[in-house]
């Protein structure tokens, strides 16, 4: 199996899907580009290159560029959604969400409620987030949680190249909106990534570790963070379970709750903002249903609330470290210190 980027596994699976189905149509800022400019006919695909080389294989026609406007090209993908089409809407960083919210949250999420169920908006809005990469507090937040509160929309938060690929070919095959979060940081992360396409359910959990002394649960590229972590604690004998959610909406309660109930101690690593996030939401979850079997309190490692720093000291400082996460699983076990 080839070793292939998170970028490119993106790319694999947009391309792989518009050659499989005409009806998935690209649209965004820059992804086509080259416009009666002189040299290369493509654009340098979004701020990180992650959509290069599509134009040239499928046309103007079903790789788009849109005016810097995101009210306005995220709320052409709902309408050419509603109308037999599968958009896949780049927006370009998270942060700047709030100017297409209503097309989101008003519009494509409740289409299908709206008209008792007859509606489809095989939609897909892929977006940049997370902080480590340099670019200050406009574009660097967490804020898929947002996106999770929203009924009618399904959010993905691939941890790797591998789920990458697997989740975005599920979110463009799937009938309802989907929020695809691409973590910033991650683009040149490799791992085996199969030629062909596949797809990952959604909803279903991966457990990337397992351990008889604690839980941890990771979103995104925490993920990645919390395996680190398990593998480092695992070497003075306290051993970790780690899950993946892969999607926060819909979320795999069971995965969750049944590994939280076998430790009895549970951590909660997310990178975005401690208030009403996902570390909160799965904490009070496990405190519900699995009290009886808890052997400590429920410790949640997150970002400070507070906007994320510019200055490449302080940004390192804001962001959840390893070392954080084996410190509070050495706290509710007592052990490994």
């Amino acid at each position: 199996m080839p070793m292939k980027s998170y970028r490119q596994a993106v790319n694999e699976a947009l391309r792989q899907e518009m050659e499989r189905d005409e009806r998935v149509i690209l649209m965004g800022e820059d992804v086509a580009g080259g416009m009666g400019a002189p040299g290369e006919d493509d654009a340098w695909g979004g701020p990180l290159g992650v959509t290069k080389g599509l134009m040239p294989l499928f046309g103007r026609h079903r790789v788009l560029d849109t005016p810097i406007s995101e009210s306005a090209f995220v709320g052409c993908a709902a309408g050419a959604a509603a109308n037999g089409l599968r958009p896949v809407a780049e927006l370009m960083f998270v942060d700047f969400f709030g100017v297409c919210f209503d097309q989101i949250f008003n519009q494509a999420a409740k289409f299908r409620y709206m008209f008792g169920g007859k509606a489809v908006t095989p939609m897909v809005v892929r977006t940049m987030y997370g902080a480590g990469f340099r670019a200050a507090s406009q574009h660097s937040q967490c804020l898929y949680s947002i996106f999770t509160h929203i009924p009618g929309l399904k959010v993905a938060l691939p941890s790797n190249a591998y789920e990458a690929k697997g989740l975005l070919i599920q979110s463009i095959r799937d009938d309802d909106p989907v929020i695809f979060f691409e973590h910033k940081a991650m683009y040149d992360d490799e791992v085996d990534v199969p030629d062909e396409p596949y797809t990952i359910p959604f909803g279903e959990a991966n457990v990337t570790r397992e351990g008889d002394d604690a839980t941890i649960i990771a979103f995104g590229r925490m993920v990645n963070f919390a395996n680190e972590a398990a593998d480092n604690l695992s070497k003075s004998g306290v051993t970790c379970t780690v899950v993946d959610p892969r999607t926060t909406s819909p979320l795999d309660k069971e995965t969750i709750l049944e590994t939280a109930s076998e430790t009895g101690r549970v951590v909660v690593v997310d990178e975005s903002h401690p208030r009403c996030n996902m570390a909160t939401d799965i904490a009070a979850m496990v405190c519900e249903n699995c009290f009886s079997d808890l052997k400590a309190p429920v410790k949640q490692i997150t970002a400070p609330h507070a906007p994320v720093p510019f200055s490449p000291a302080l940004e390192d400082l804001y962001i959840p470290k390893v070392s954080d996460i084996e410190a509070a699983v050495r706290e509710i076990t007592g052990k490994g210190h």
